[in-house]
């Protein structure tokens, strides 16, 4: 049964952001874009009107006050509305206006969505209408541009507006594409419209903007949000009308009784769409907690031939990581680390332990410390490690990729490891697409990821590299 508190009268959702980070004005056009849109026979919500004035506001030189404007609001609330509201004054203020989704369907739909409401407000317009690159203009020069993004979309192109709609979907390939298409225009802006990412998202635009204005450490930056803090029971009709501000009596877009109905098995996800939960931890990595997870081994298979070791240090030097690998009888590649300690801690614990392992194969990376710890083990008449170029570093990367996928690596559920490995994201190396991995939350050891990559490339390679290695 539904919690609730007995309030007498009807009883709407919350008008004003929970959280919200607007910059001084005294000047906007958000009233003439409200009334604008009324004339379409429907009528713009108290919270949207508030979003358009804070969007539209301008200073002394009429510029916008957010070139950048980010809001979410849970699903079903009229968040796209609000993007129609300022497409409809852009169009009368001649702008162009770019507005691209994740989903060719989502875009299509914001054209429709657009075309009615013109239709509606009898204002007369030209439409194009081709999958994914739909079209609409006026006679005075105004003009959208419909796309789905993509890693390419936009380049060459100029416009007043950007509208990223699903911006949870938002990935940084696609920003580094699009984020330049309104740099020329006199009067730029950004419009960033979506839901917080659920664990299936793949963008981190949108939760690094929203981390940035709610710290203050942006520019120019509006942010505007209806969500709970820490998840909430789905019970809970106090935090349905907390979060949801066009939540109402019948007649309203959102009901009690609707609300009722999508409560299901899954709490963290009604938190998600529903509440506007931004869960603390990461939401999309590269490689995913499920993925990783169906890679563990309930007891330690029987394994065959030499350890291969994979010795890496951080980007900022401050950490060096130990993994081995060995193959099972049953074919895989077994990975385990080993530890990942301060580099000022020296590196006698790696000495130590390469000294006493029957290893096939050593690998260090790392300009920090791969050349002192080469001399260390030449001094200590070990075999000489591998140390690997950026090419070879590339396909260690791609084949422990497809590992995973394959299913062709499996380890012992190391809550360290573990917690690598499900909290990466790519990053570029070189300038073939090649890749390797970044942790996306603070405090994860990418170094500990990064060893066991290299270590599960000599033992799928079966051999040493001799094309690199140094002979003493």
């Amino acid at each position: 049964m539904a919690k609730t508190s007995q309030k007498a009268g009807p009883r709407y959702g919350r008008q004003t952001p929970t959280a919200s980070v607007v910059l001084p004005y005294t000047e906007t056009c958000g009233q003439d874009a409200a009334a604008l849109y009324n004339t379409t026979g429907h009528t713009a919500q108290e919270w949207q009107v508030l979003l358009l004035c804070d969007m539209l506001a301008t200073d002394g030189d009429g510029l916008f006050v957010h070139t950048k404007f980010g809001y979410s609001v849970p699903r079903r609330n009229g968040k796209n509305e609000v993007v129609v509201m300022r497409e409809l004054w852009g169009l009368q203020q001649a702008e162009g206006i770019l507005h691209t989704a994740h989903r060719t369907t989502t875009s299509h739909a914001a054209w429709e969505r657009l075309c009615k409401r013109l239709d509606e407000a009898k204002i007369e317009y030209k439409s194009i209408q081709a999958t994914g690159r739909e079209s609409v203009r006026l006679a005075n020069g105004g003009r959208v541009e419909f796309r789905t993004r993509s890693s390419k979309g936009g380049l060459g192109e100029g416009f007043d507006l950007l509208v990223i709609d699903e911006a949870q979907e938002y990935t940084d390939d696609q920003e580094s594409a699009l984020k330049y298409v309104v740099s020329d225009a006199p009067n730029p802006q950004t419009l960033f419209c979506g839901t917080p990412p659920t664990p299936i998202s793949s963008g981190t635009v949108f939760l690094k903007l929203r981390n940035a204005a709610l710290q203050g450490e942006t520019k120019n930056t509006a942010w505007a949000e209806w969500s709970v803090e820490q998840q909430t029971d789905p019970h809970d009709v106090d935090a349905w009308y907390e979060t949801n501000p066009s939540l109402g009596p019948l007649g309203s877009i959102l009901t009690e009784r609707k609300i009722e109905d999508e409560i299901g098995p899954d709490p963290i996800d009604f938190n998600i769409q529903r509440l506007g939960l931004w869960l603390k931890y990461n939401q999309k990595s590269a490689i995913s907690k499920a993925e990783w997870e169906g890679l563990c081994c309930s007891k330690l298979p029987a394994l065959r031939g030499k350890l291969y070791a994979g010795i890496k240090y951080g980007h900022d030097g401050d950490r060096v990581a130990l993994s081995i690998a060995v193959k099972t009888a049953g074919g895989k590649v077994l990975v385990e680390s080993i530890d990942c300690r301060p580099t000022r801690a020296g590196y006698a614990w790696i000495m130590n332990f390469l000294s006493k392992a029957e290893l096939a194969a050593v690998v260090v990376d790392g300009a920090n410390g791969q050349q002192l710890l080469a001399d260390a083990m030449k001094k200590a008449k070990l075999k000489a490690p591998l140390l690997p170029t950026v090419k070879q570093i590339i396909l260690a990367n791609a084949a422990f990729e497809q590992a995973v996928y394959a299913k062709a690596i499996c380890h012992m559920g190391q809550p360290s490891l573990a917690q690598a490995a499900s909290n990466c994201e790519k990053r570029a190396i070189g300038t073939n697409g090649g890749f390797g991995y970044k942790a996306q939350i603070e405090g994860v050891r990418i170094e500990l990821l990064d060893s066991a990559i290299l270590a599960y490339w000599q033992c799928a390679e079966g051999k040493q590299q001799r094309r690199q290695r140094a002979s003493y």
